[in-house]
């Protein structure tokens, strides 16, 4: 990754001094740029510099996400676009061009949901503590429900739909 990157300088201004190029963590690579053309550059060389190593990009999991901009050009790999998408997962994070957190919000409550139910045997057994069922409870539920919440943005729209309240809360019993 590093040769199809290194002094190009065509990723997005992180600070005054640097540029941030892409994302990479194991196998999952999030390239960055202003422009349609850099955007090109760096996947046709992503591509030819993978293909030299024997590595080969999985084009059916290779998506596209354009911010802010009305340039309706296709990215293409070996000829071919590549699909265009509105958002994407990455790292256990769903990533939206406008930025918000309402769809990673709902995808987190829904992997707690499951957390929760699959520990449902826990919560109806008698011989186990209070105390020991909250602990289960805030080890394996409540941080599914918050993992990645410290880049989440925080608007007042999303506060409130949130927000605990009598008329919204949702209590499942299993006593």
């Amino acid at each position: 990754m590093k040769k199809t990157t290194t002094y190009r300088r065509n990723g997005i201004q992180w600070t005054p001094w640097s540029q941030l190029e892409d994302l990479n963590f194991a196998d999952d690579l999030a390239l960055l740029s202003h422009s349609h053309q850099q955007m090109q550059e760096k996947t046709e060389l992503l591509n030819t510099m993978s293909t030299q190593l024997g590595l080969n990009i999985n084009r059916s999991k290779t998506r596209i996400m354009k911010a802010n901009t009305k340039n309706n050009n296709l990215i293409t790999m070996n000829g071919e676009p590549l699909e265009e998408t509105d958002s994407f997962t990455y790292l256990g994070s769903t990533i939206n061009k406008h930025g918000g957190t309402a769809e990673d919000v709902n995808a987190r409550i829904q992997k707690a949901r499951v957390a929760f139910i699959m520990l449902r045997k826990i919560w109806r057994a008698k011989q186990i503590k209070t105390n020991t069922k909250l602990r289960i409870f805030n080890s394996n539920v409540k941080a599914v429900l918050l993992y990645g919440s410290e880049i989440w943005r925080s608007t007042q729209k999303t506060q409130k739909e949130y927000r605990p309240s009598s008329t919204n809360a949702c209590v499942e019993s299993y006593t």
